[in-house]
């Protein structure tokens, strides 16, 4: 069994996978001042009896301090070397980024797994903690994106800096004009991010002169995407798969 590990800023995922099929998931809170002692031991108890099946463990981390933390929990408490994904591993996808070093790798396993998907032009549109969209050719080549705040953190920046202005919470709205402050508010955050995510699809597809196949993912997907008018699927596990089809990439090298 392969585990998957997605270190991202506000969690950390796993997937346990046999062959291809998703068998079990977690999703533990990203704390980089934790030990690998700590996250040796919620690991191995979130693992359970499944310890002694593992074959494998592939990790893609937008977190430089728990690379390290993570990396010796692979070693010194599951006892297998883990394939970091970064520069110089094996994607099986060509990247036409100016300096392909500068690539987070959770945009890279994205891409890689949304091409595998659709073999088509493909939009990723990642809503998590940044939102990111990622571009593929009809080849099958990683041509770039685009990155920005996640709705989130832009909210939480609306509210720290603006102090008349109560905190709402993230949510659809009935209607999109508001007809007191809260309903003006969150309808700004909601509409204003999926107009966002519309817009830049657009963009996207005029600038590359292709109809996109659109799959997005992260934490806000499943809130957002029913009112877009542009993301035609949703894959909560759309990195993990991307980690996991890496991983059998670099098999034997």
């Amino acid at each position: 069994m392969l585990l998957a590990i997605d270190i991202g800023n506000t969690n950390v995922v796993l997937g346990l996978y046999d062959g291809a099929r998703l068998q079990r998931h977690w999703r533990v809170l990203t704390q980089p001042a934790r030990t690998a002692d700590e996250y040796g031991f919620l690991i191995g108890n979130l693992l359970a009896d499944q310890r002694a099946a593992l074959t494998g463990i592939a990790v893609s981390s937008v977190v430089p301090a728990l690379s390290t933390t993570v990396g010796t929990v692979c070693r010194d408490y599951l006892h297998c070397e883990p394939l970091m994904i970064g520069p110089g591993v094996k994607t099986g996808m060509p990247i036409l980024y100016d300096d392909p070093r500068q690539l987070g790798s959770d945009r890279i396993v994205n891409a890689v797994a949304a091409y595998e998907r659709t073999r088509a032009a493909t939009i990723v549109v990642d809503l998590g903690t940044a939102t990111k969209f990622e571009y593929v050719s009809s080849r099958g080549e990683y041509v770039g994106g685009v990155i920005a705040p996640g709705i989130g953190i832009a909210s939480e920046a609306l509210f720290a800096r603006a102090a008349r202005l109560a905190r709402v919470a993230i949510g659809r709205p009935s209607h999109v004009v508001g007809r007191n402050t809260s309903g003006a508010v969150q309808s700004g955050i909601f509409y204003g991010y999926v107009a966002m995510i519309d817009g830049l699809v657009a963009r996207i597809q005029r600038e590359c002169g292709v109809t996109a196949q659109v799959i997005a993912t992260g934490g806000f997907a499943p809130l957002l995407a029913p009112a877009s008018a542009t993301i035609g699927a949703v894959d909560e596990f759309l990195t993990l798969d991307g980690i996991r089809l890496i991983s059998e990439r670099n098999r034997g090298h």
